[in-house]
């Protein structure tokens, strides 16, 4: 083999190299597609002042914004919600169409935690409304306010968020380390956009 042809198939190989690389660096780009939706459910949810970018950080740990999205449990589309709760969001938002819609799903998501942000409001404090909101999304309800009972009876502050994970794994019927995680994910994700929610690639 010439130098020339060496030096032409050592090219090609390194090219095909960085070829093969493009894919996974694609995969960490985070699609804006919805952005318009989050605002325009997060402001007719939960007013104007409010962080729309939360959700959408809600919506990458849920589904990666994929739509076509199904848990293992039925839960569907971008927010991942089961049937039962998205039927009850529609019972009180008629003007909601199919769960598979993204449009419907991400509103019927911003929804539910409105319902359980005003559930939270009176009972945490205000800088930890949201992780509780965002950790019974995930858990439920019921799991949290077990959870408060724990904290309260070893004197902890009920209302902090910090005090729920000091307290989880003497929660019982809870698989906390998958709510923990998932507030923890969803915190991270908002910390990586910028104010016009645009995700930085780290």
């Amino acid at each position: 083999m010439t130098d020339v042809r060496r030096f032409a198939c050592v090219v090609i190989l390194a090219l095909a190299a960085c070829a093969s690389a493009t894919p996974v660096h694609a995969q960490s780009v985070v699609t804006d597609r919805y952005d318009e939706t989050f605002r325009k459910y997060s402001k007719r949810f939960f007013g104007p002042a409010f962080d729309w970018r939360l959700f959408k950080a809600q919506a990458m740990a849920e589904s990666n914004l994929d739509p076509q999205a199904k848990s293992w449990v039925g839960a569907r589309g971008i927010m991942q919600l089961m049937s039962s709760t998205y039927k009850e969001v529609q019972s009180k938002n008629p003007d909601l169409g199919e769960i598979n819609d993204p449009e419907w799903n991400i509103a019927a998501g911003i929804f539910y935690n409105r319902q359980l942000w005003r559930q939270w409001q009176n009972d945490t404090d205000d800088a930890h409304v949201s992780d509780f909101m965002l950790g019974s999304y995930n858990a439920g309800r019921s799991v949290l306010l077990r959870a408060q009972r724990v904290a309260r009876e070893r004197a902890l502050d009920h209302r902090f968020w910090p005090s729920i994970q000091a307290v989880a794994p003497a929660v019982p019927r809870w698989r906390y380390s998958e709510t923990l995680t998932y507030v923890d994910r969803i915190n991270a994700n908002l910390a990586r956009m910028d104010p016009k929610g645009k995700v930085s690639a780290k």
